[in-house]
């Protein structure tokens, strides 16, 4: 960008002065122009609440308040606080929701860690590396609402996200108890809160009814009801560990006991 040139020296001002900003018009660093031009690009990014670095945690709670929001990006973020709060019993993992593909494969990063994940819905539009999970059998594209194709504590612990908030309390009642016999340790339920995470007209047809998000007091009520018990030793260290961590989950998190 060229410079504009400095005008003749105006009356009053001294020789010396319009010597030195001559000089300095010739020779002007673009410096102070980038550092303007990129405080404007940051102010831009923090009020529009892009993924910027200054965007990033507004951009999760935009998500929160819209459409797109989901639970299993939710699991991503609470892995580290769900390894601490379980220790070493979180070995062998089942994910069980849509975009599972994407939890396993970090959670197969992690040491000593198995994973597999149930995938409730189509995957036509997986990308190479889900459909690769998917042959080798790691992932499975499994209807929940029947039988899970596992044994008896085939895993460690079962998480689940944005797959219960599509069934219906008839289909509820035959799925978590089945998700609770397959762990031998737990079952970690990740569901939205109520006014989240509506399904679009567009996915209908794909989830099969719009999403129902149910207050905590409705799940507690629903847990008591098929017998299941929430783990309250392991509640009360998930939430020392995350608030340690500076973590707050957006969606809610309820942490079952497997059956004896």
């Amino acid at each position: 960008m060229s410079r504009r040139q400095v005008g003749p020296t105006r009356r009053g001002e001294s020789i010396i002065f319009s010597g030195f900003s001559h000089s300095k018009s010739k020779s002007s660093p673009l410096l102070p122009i980038g550092l303007v031009l990129l405080g404007a690009f940051f102010l831009v990014m923090y009020a529009s609440g892009g993924s910027g670095l200054l965007g990033g945690r507004k951009d999760v709670v935009s998500r929160v308040e819209g459409d797109d929001f989901s639970c299993t990006s939710e699991v991503q973020r609470a892995i580290p606080i769900l390894k601490k709060s379980y220790g070493e019993t979180m070995k062998n993992i089942l994910h069980v929701g849509p975009d599972s593909c994407s939890v396993v494969s970090n959670l197969l990063r992690e040491e000593e860690t198995e994973a597999f994940g149930m995938e409730p819905y189509d995957i036509e539009d997986a990308n190479r590396n889900c459909k690769a999970l998917v042959q080798t059998g790691i992932i499975r594209v499994v209807d929940i609402k029947f039988p899970l194709p596992y044994r008896a504590n085939s895993f460690s612990h079962v998480i689940v996200s944005d797959a219960l908030d599509y069934l219906s309390p008839k289909y509820l009642n035959k799925t978590l108890p089945e998700l609770a016999r397959v762990s031998s340790e737990g079952v970690v339920i990740f569901t939205g809160y109520p006014g989240q995470q509506r399904a679009k007209v567009a996915q209908l047809a794909k989830f099969g009814r719009p999403a129902k998000m149910r207050s905590s007091s409705w799940w507690t009520r629903f847990f008591t009801q098929t017998s299941l018990m929430e783990n309250e030793d392991i509640t009360h260290k998930f939430e020392q560990a995350a608030s340690k961590m500076s973590y707050k989950p957006f969606c809610q998190i309820f942490h079952l006991s497997s059956p004896l």
